[in-house]
């Protein structure tokens, strides 16, 4: 398992279409994603979980990875929220 907390840098005026992309993303992977914060643990791969989280860049955000693909599911989703590509 890969536990690791960057900053969730999706905020666009309309902040669906980045997480919808972010869930596009954990959804490339076999292994089991979870993204928390102080309040809550959602499965990375649930658009309806993470619009629940409200996620800009202020919000601070840790993302465990846990599976045969952990390790590449977590290089990808950082570069994601640092570039939003």
């Amino acid at each position: 398992m890969i536990r690791k907390e960057m900053n969730a840098n999706l905020a666009e005026k309309s902040v669906q279409h980045p997480v919808a992309m972010f869930v596009q993303v954990a959804n490339q992977f076999d292994c089991r994603i979870y993204v928390e914060t102080e309040t809550a643990r959602i499965n990375a791969k649930s658009i309806l979980g993470m619009m629940t989280l409200g996620m800009d860049g202020e919000r601070r955000i840790t993302i465990s990875a846990d599976g045969p693909d952990e390790k590449e599911a977590m290089e990808r989703l950082e570069e994601f929220l640092s570039t939003g590509a």
